[in-house]
């Protein structure tokens, strides 16, 4: 049986969107119960030139929405980047989920060769849809979740493996 671009891509971001929104649940009740001014976690970063927390999450959540639209043939969605809040960032996740659970896998499944272009400031790069997703979209997306765990563990948050994998 193969994999299609659909179980390859959706479930896979719902999943980690979803660990990590508990992450950030655990993280606000570590800094309620540390009296800990939650700013400081959300702009916390692993090293001066990284991006802190809030960024971390914006980015994971933008890299899932575009994948599953571009995937899909679909205009992408723009959201503010104006969070400030472990409830804004998590209204953010649940935005996120609730567009890439929108679109199906009949717009999702056959994008393998669907070209994606994705325009940069100074240049385009192109892919075809399944070497999008695997080389570009997914270290991306992983890169940004465990940044962020990362910063959130940095910080003495009572977090671990089992949190970044979620229950089976």
């Amino acid at each position: 049986m193969s994999l299609s671009m659909y179980q390859a891509s959706v479930p896979v971001f719902v999943r980690l969107l979803g660990n990590l929104a508990e992450i950030l649940r655990k993280a606000e009740a570590d800094a309620d119960a540390r009296k800990i001014d939650a700013s400081v976690f959300l702009n916390a970063r692993l090293a001066p030139d990284m991006f802190p927390l809030v960024r971390q999450v914006q980015i994971a959540a933008d890299a899932a929405k575009s994948c599953a639209a571009n995937l899909a043939g679909l205009p992408v969605p723009s959201y503010p980047d104006d969070e400030t809040s472990f409830a804004e960032l998590q209204a953010r996740i649940a935005k996120t989920v609730d567009f890439i659970q929108g679109v199906s896998a009949e717009q999702i499944d056959g994008s393998e060769a669907r070209e994606i272009v994705l325009k940069r400031r100074d240049k385009e790069t192109r892919f075809l849809g399944q070497p999008y997703l695997l080389t570009y979209v997914y270290p991306n997306f992983f890169f940004h979740i465990t940044t962020a765990y990362d910063i959130l563990r940095h910080n003495g948050v009572q977090i671990g493996k089992r949190d970044y994998l979620g229950a089976f």
